[in-house]
Formats: C-alpha cells, sequence, structure tokens
C-alpha cells in the first residue's frame, strides 16, 4: 500500500487529487495540507511514501518545503505538481531533493504512475519538461568544485555506472554498454546512489553534471 500525503493550498485541487487517490487501489491518502510548513510537520507524523506538493503556496512555498523534508533525511519522496511551466522550479524543486515534477493538467495515468515511480524509489519528469531540464545545464552548467570526496568511494565500474546514469541511459542501455546482465547493473545502480547519498537518479543525474562527470551537450 502506497501512502500519500495532499499538499496544495487550493482546496478543490486538493479534493480532485483525493477524490482520485482515494478510488485507486494500492494508494491511501493520509492527510492533507494547505502550505509548505504544515507538509513539513505531517510529514514527520504520518511519513508518507509520496508527497504530492504544489509549488506557489502561502509562507513556505514546495520548493523549501521539498528541502527541509528531504534534509531531515526522511524516506518520504516528493512529486511535485505545478501548474507553472518554469525552468527555476524544475531546477529548484529537484536541486531541493524533490524525485519527480509533473504539471498539474498531466492526464489521471500519468500522475498514478508517477506516484507508483517515486514511491519504488525512481523518478520522473513530465516529458515537456526533460529537455527543459538539460537546457539549464546547457545554458548554465553548475561550476565544479573540488572533487566531491563521495567519487572516491566508487569503484571504476561504479564509476562508469554512473556516468551512463548521468547521460540518461536506462539499466537496459547500461548492460549493453558495459556487456552486463541487467540485474547486475541493477545492483551497480543501488550502490552508486548508496554511496553518493543519492535518493534517485535524478539525484545522480545531477551529482554526475556538478562533479564534471558528464559533460553539457553543445
Amino acid at each position: 500500500m502506497t501512502t500519500v500525503l495532499i499538499v496544495d493550498d487550493q482546496p478543490l485541487q486538493r479534493m480532485g487529487f483525493k477524490m482520485l487517490l482515494e478510488g485507486t487501489p494500492g494508494i491511501t491518502v493520509v492527510g492533507e495540507a494547505a502550505t509548505g510548513a504544515e507538509a513539513v510537520r505531517m510529514v514527520e507524523q504520518a511519513r508518507p511514501d509520496v508527497v504530492l506538493m504544489d509549488v506557489r503556496m502561502p509562507g513556505m512555498d514546495g520548493i523549501e518545503a521539498t528541502r527541509r523534508i528531504t534534509a531531515a533525511g526522511s524516506r518520504t519522496h516528493v512529486l511535485i505538481l505545478t501548474t507553472f511551466d518554469l525552468d527555476e522550479y524544475i531546477y529548484a524543486g529537484l536541486r531541493a531533493g524533490a524525485s519527480g515534477f509533473l504539471l498539474k493538467d498531466a492526464c489521471p495515468e500519468e500522475l498514478l504512475a508517477g506516484i507508483r515511480a517515486v514511491a519504488s524509489g525512481d523518478s520522473v519528469v513530465a516529458p515537456s519538461l526533460t529537455r527543459k531540464l538539460m537546457d539549464a545545464y546547457l545554458q548554465d552548467p553548475a561550476p565544479i568544485a573540488d572533487t566531491d570526496p563521495r567519487l572516491a568511494t566508487l569503484s571504476e565500474r561504479e564509476r562508469e555506472v554512473l556516468e551512463a546514469i548521468g547521460q540518461g541511459a536506462t539499466n537496459t542501455e547500461i548492460a549493453e554498454r558495459l556487456s552486463l546482465t541487467e540485474s547486475t547493473v541493477k545492483k551497480h545502480v543501488g550502490r552508486v546512489l548508496a554511496k553518493i547519498g543519492a535518493r534517485d537518479r535524478i539525484q545522480a543525474v545531477i551529482f554526475a553534471y556538478d562533479n564534471g562527470l558528464v559533460q553539457p551537450r553543445t
């Protein structure tokens, strides 16, 4: 059973999400929050698997709430939902630790698939937003600071896997590229995420770019 906390300052929006989710087998709504601060408190209490997080809310916004939830070491995954298709929200939300980012006009099937994906530890970004995320790196790549000490903990093979993740490769593609079985790749991916402290593949992509393992295509 996947537990979900709905966070949105619009009562009708929360109602719509709740009706959809409560009518879906395998998903339970454990609460609703109208502000970011309330969301942070409720995550501590209810410990949901997934938070559906709005961006624009009075007081603490969804980006800051996401940052606080993930910084607290919670195992809760945040799926950001917004009507605003803006680069700064995508970039800031994912850097804050969100596991996914969808627009509110996504169809119900996309939303439910996104919830299941982030609950299982995967990541999801709406197809219309993926290009914007990559463009952000092309136009304004993060400066490479001193080598992150976590890189030294990776074996040569794990470093190759991280580079492939950073390039957007799937497990199947990584297996073909490195002549490995998919089950072996899955184990390597798990170890890589654990060693670099990444919650999911999106965070691993950001880590790879930030540390110069993957160069933006020009």
